[in-house]
């Protein structure tokens, strides 16, 4: 776990590692979401760069009849 400050400016940095793992490039934008008394940070991913990450997913799934 990595913990950071909050600047005089309500900032904080983002630690590399953390950058890294998540590919975050600078200007990019991250979704804010309050969630039970924390904050989770998302990236917001272009839809192109999202295209096939769910290739190969099994879609045979029992379904409602008034819902196919």
């Amino acid at each position: 776990m990595t913990t950071v400050t909050v600047s005089e400016k309500y900032q904080v940095v983002i630690p590399k590692d953390v950058r890294k793992s998540l590919a975050i490039r600078p200007g990019q934008k991250i979704e804010v979401i309050v969630h039970e008394g924390r904050a989770e940070f998302i990236p917001v991913r272009d839809l192109k760069a999202m295209r096939g990450f769910l290739r190969g997913i099994d879609t045979r799934v029992p379904r409602d009849k008034d819902r196919v």
